[in-house]
This record gives structure tokens, sequence and C-alpha cells, in this order.
């Protein structure tokens, strides 16, 4: 491909990502020592730290043929530049982008071992012709890689894949089985056929006709810090402490103004208390919506008051929600059952003025704030019992269990874990389920999947091979590799970066979780009160804030079955999804028939996980290949 039309395809990629980078952009053709292959970076800018033009990307290196383009925050390169200034090297400007680049030349593609931080970055070293890709290390940042013979494409968005016009917009309706299971894709696969995402925690390396090859750098059991177990509960408390502190420092590094979301629960008030106790006054933010029983507005008003916050809540009028879902659905890079939320608070708060926001993401999963964390070691007695029981009775059983619940989602998933061998990932799988294996096939019908789901099972299964691995470590994990990378990130990095919001989450900086991860159930609090080991580790959290939350929930299926109900059933139809020949057009008009008519086998998130997946095919003109 020749330069101009190269040059075409990034600003093509790069226009499809503005949402992202408002404030700036740029294309360049980087530098290589022989004068190909053909290399170029582009990039859309969210100014964050360096507002000046000397942080501007990509950033090319003057003393080596070294290009750099890459999103997120390294929120330790203070320290890593003052390590590179002893070492005789100058900076230009006050950016971490500029320290990435520089590390890059000094510790080649180990510098990932280093940062800390949130990002995905693409380096070409034109000296060494190779392009170095990365991940952080819990996948905060999404990269998407197109791999052909000719041409390696990445990304931070599917969408700007597709930009490119050298990405071919086929479903990979292989995907579609995992999709209605998990209502996404698990990682590394997607919806587009050829489409992958580089792993979180990985590295790649692409040499001229040559595929990325990858290698982990981080997991999170493998380095967990094991001596923790062994300390004194006062002294865990004290380091556990005193890391949540530094990773709330480093986490409010920034030339513009940060804000911190504020529910009504223990993860965002515990940053919020962390952000005071600092000696800054927090602002904080909440989504209310005034008159109705899940509104948070009341509790984080109270929180923050407490915590001495200065605090803005925003209601939202219950009649525009249907309006604003319908732009949640349209701002989505890959489908997802769980979104709208995130685009709702996400949204609010950059029209408030901000462009960084602290969340509260990660606390459940590695606290075990999970209402099942509370009877994890019963549940895994009773499991381990059952497990081993034959498997006639066990199937006998389950099946008793679902005729007794009469179908019901929650009776389906109580009879599909009696049928399991009773380990922790099994059980994990089971109750993450949207639709369950008889109901995939009804929809399905006789369409193979690409998703590996045994393979899927056998890389969580090693955990629970581990010696001392404490059962909340391990829950811990399963969760954290999967919904919470493939749900909850994956749209708090859509949504909020749609809305140009750059959110940051403290309690998933790395050296907090591998700290949390060796630490044994009791001392983490087991059985106990949620999340103590939080709790007991930061400044002292107003009453409030310590009961039962009641989370983020909105009355779909009230909208679903009014406001919502044309949209629904546009993107369920004959002129939708039923139409489109990858689902049975009966299994979908009587699901969406049973709905409407109230049967509580059919939750609205079924429907829902249907809608947003053809609303985004529409909206990206996905082909359906024959």
């Amino acid at each position: 491909m020749a330069a101009d039309d190269a040059h075409d395809v990034v600003e093509r990629m790069t226009t499809a990502l503005a949402h992202r980078g408002p404030d700036g952009a740029g294309v360049v053709q980087a530098p290589s020592v022989t004068g190909g292959p053909l290399a170029l970076l582009g990039h859309r800018r969210l100014a964050i730290i360096d507002l000046s033009e000397r942080g501007a990307q990509p950033m090319v290196s003057p003393r080596r043929r070294v290009a750099l383009s890459y999103n997120g925050e390294i929120y330790n390169y203070r320290a890593l530049r003052r390590e590179l200034e002893r070492s005789g090297r100058t900076f230009e400007s006050d950016s971490d982008t500029e320290v990435l680049l520089q590390g890059y030349e000094v510790w080649g593609p180990a510098v990932v071992d280093r940062l800390r931080g949130m990002f995905a970055f693409a380096i070409w070293d034109g000296d060494e012709e190779q392009l170095v890709v990365a991940r952080d290390h819990f996948g905060i940042k999404p990269l998407y890689v197109y791999e052909r013979p000719e041409r390696i494409l990445v990304a931070s968005e599917v969408r700007a894949l597709l930009a490119s016009s050298l990405v071919p917009r086929h479903l990979d309706t292989g995907t579609l089985d995992a999709f209605l299971e998990y209502q996404t894709v698990p990682s590394p696969q997607t919806l587009i056929a050829g489409v992958r995402m580089l792993p979180a925690g990985h590295v790649g390396i692409a040499k001229p006709g040559r595929p990325i090859e990858t290698r982990r750098y981080w997991d999170l059991l493998a380095n967990r810090e094991t001596s923790a177990a062994s300390l004194p509960p006062d002294e865990a408390r004290v380091e556990l402490g005193r890391r949540l502190r530094e990773s709330v420092a480093l986490h409010l590094t920034s030339d513009v103004p940060v804000g911190a979301f504020l529910s009504g629960g223990i993860d965002s008030s515990a940053i919020v208390a962390l952000v005071r106790e600092a000696g800054i006054v927090p602002r904080t933010f909440t989504v209310s919506f005034p008159g109705t029983s899940f509104d948070e507005g009341p509790n984080a008003r109270a929180i923050a008051q407490s915590l001495g916050a200065e605090h803005t809540e925003i209601p939202i009028a219950l009649a525009r929600v249907p309006e604003q879902i319908a732009a949640a659905v349209a701002a989505l890079d890959h489908p997802s059952g769980d979104a709208v939320n995130s685009f709702l608070v996400s949204h609010a708060v950059r029209a408030a003025g901000l462009r960084v926001a602290l969340s509260g993401v990660g606390g459940d999963e590695l606290f075990g704030g999970y209402p099942y964390f509370r009877h994890l070691a019963r549940l895994a007695r009773a499991a381990g019992t059952w497990g081993r029981s034959p498997r006639a009775v066990k199937r006998l059983v389950g099946r008793t269990v679902a005729l007794a619940g009469r179908g019901s989602p929650t009776a389906r998933k109580a009879a599909a874990l009696l049928e399991t061998d009773g380990s922790v990932v099994a059980g994990a799988r089971i109750l993450r389920q949207m639709f369950s294996p008889a109901e995939r096939r009804d929809l399905l019908g006789d369409t193979d999947s690409s998703f590996d789901a045994d393979a899927e099972l056998n890389s969580l299964r090693h955990a629970e091979q581990i010696d001392g691995l404490d059962l909340m470590s391990l829950v811990s994990y399963v969760d954290a590799t999967t919904y919470m990378h493939d749900v909850l990130l994956r749209d708090t990095d859509q949504m909020s970066m749609h809305s140009a919001l750059e959110v940051r989450v403290p309690l998933l900086d790395h050296r907090v979780a591998e700290f949390v991860m060796g630490l044994s159930d009791a001392q983490k609090g087991a059985g106990d009160v949620p999340k103590r080991a939080l709790v007991e580790s930061v400044p002292p959290l107003p009453p409030i804030a310590l009961g039962r939350k009641r989370g983020f929930v909105l009355p779909f299926a009230d909208w679903m079955r009014g406001e919502l109900r044309g949209f629904c059933e546009a993107h369920l139809g004959p002129h939708g999804l039923a139409g489109r020949g990858i689902l049975r057009a009966p299994a979908v008009s009587r699901l969406w028939a049973d709905f409407l008519d109230g049967d509580p086998r059919t939750t609205w998130s079924r429907p829902w996980t249907l809608v947003a997946l053809d609303a985004w095919i529409a909206d990206n003109a996905v082909e359906v290949r024959s």
C-alpha cells in the first residue's frame, strides 16, 4: 500500500475515535532503518497530563527510530523519569508519554514490568523493525488487533478497525453462543471475524510478515504476595492501608481537575475518604433519580457531607432516560447487555465539566463484595460433598429442582449447579450465565461455536490446584478474569470514553491487588462484614456507607413494555434480529412475547441483550456471511 493511501486509512481510523480524544489528532509515518516496512501511527488526544503540544501524540523519538501512540495513564511516570534522568536522559515535556517512549528506548519491551497504571500502547521500533504492543495488568484499557500476512492493524475500539475499510464487517457467528451465555464475548475473541483483543497483562511483538508473538508479563495469581498471609492482622491492615493511600495519590496525578463517582456504597466512599485524608477536597458526583425507589442521591449526599466533599448531584428525569438509553446503545463499540448505567453516569459527569473521575470498580471482586462471598465456606463444603455424588443422582435432583421452580432463572441456575462437579469455576460460570444451554440451542439452532468453553474452564481450573490459595482469592481470580474484565471494565471504558471522560480505578492498582490476593480468608473477613479488609484499612466511613447497597438498578422492564417498546420491537422483529438469519426467528418472537406477558422465566435482561446485539449490528453495518 502506498504511503498516501495508508495515511488515509489511519486518518479514517482516528476520525472514528474522535469521541475518545477531542483535544487533538495526529498521524505520523514512523521511521525505519531500511525505509520499510511502512508503519503509520495515529492518535486522538484527551489532554490530561502536560496539556501543551509537547505532550501530543503520536510521539517520535529524536534519538532513535521509535514512535509511540498510547492510551491511558502511567501513574508512576515521575519516579520512572527520575530513574531515567539519573542515567543521563533529558526530557522535552512533562508528559508520561515521553517517559514511556524513553523507557522503551532504555529497557525495550521489558518497560511493561516497570509500569504502574492503565495503558494500551503501540510502539514502532524502526531500528529493530518491529511493532510492540502491550496492555495493562487488568486490561482496563482495550487493544484490538486485526492481523493478515501483509498488514497488522491495532486500535482502541473495534469501530476504528472497521473504519479502515481493510477489515471486513463480517459477523463471527461462531462467537454468538458465547455472547448469549455471557452477554459479551470473552476475550480474546470478538463478534467481528478476525478481530481479537490483546489479552490483559500481555505484551506482543510483530516482525514484518510474521504474526504477533505474545507473552504474559503479569498474572493476578502468579504475582500475588504469598507472604501477606503470614502477617499479623494489624500489620496486614496497615500495609493494605499504605498501598491504598499510595494508589489513590498516584491516581490523582493530573493537570486537570479529578472528580470521583460517589454512590451509596463502600468502594466509592473508601476512595473519597482517602482523597480527603490526603488533604484534597474531593469533588464527588452522583446521578440521582428523584422520587424513585432506586435513587442513590440521598445516601450519596449524606456520605459526601460526612466526608467533607464538594458534592454535585445530577438529577435525571425518568421521562428522558429512555431516549438516553437509545443513545447509550448507539455508543456501544462492542455489544453488551450491561452498559447503560456506565453511559448515564459518564455522560452526566462529563457534561458537568470533568475530564477525569475515580471509580470503585474492582472492589467487589478483590474484597469480596458480592453476596455469595459471605457464604463461600459453607457453599464450598456443600458443593464438594454433593459434587462427589453419582451423576445420575445429580441429574435427577437437578431436573426436579428445575421443575419445582417452573423453569425460573433462579431455579434453572440452581438445577445446573446441582449437576456440576462442585468446583468453583463451574459454579461461577453458571452464576454469570445469561441464557442457559437449552435456551441458546433454541435461539441458535445448529450453529457451530468457535468459542472453546472447555479451554476457558481449563485455563481457570489451574487456580483450584494451587497450594495455599484460599477460597476468597480463588473466587476473586475467577470473577476478575471473566465478568470484571469482559463486562465491567470493557463497558466502563467504552461508555466513559464515548463521552471523553477518563475513568480511573484505584482499587485495581496491581500493587494493591497483589497484596490483597496474598491475604488469607481470615484476614479478609470471610463470612463476616462485607469487604472488612477494605473498610478497616481506610479512614472511618460513615455508617450509611456500610449498610446494604441497593445498586444502580433502573426500571428496564417497565420501560421495555412502555416507552422503549417500539425501539425493542424494531430491533427484535422481522426487520431486525429475527430477520437477519443468525438466530431462529420463532425463538426470538417467543422470547419477546413471554417477556411482554410477564412470564417469570423471561427477565428483561434476556430480550434486552438481543436488542443491544441487533442495534450494534445495524449501527456498524455488520454483515452475516452465508
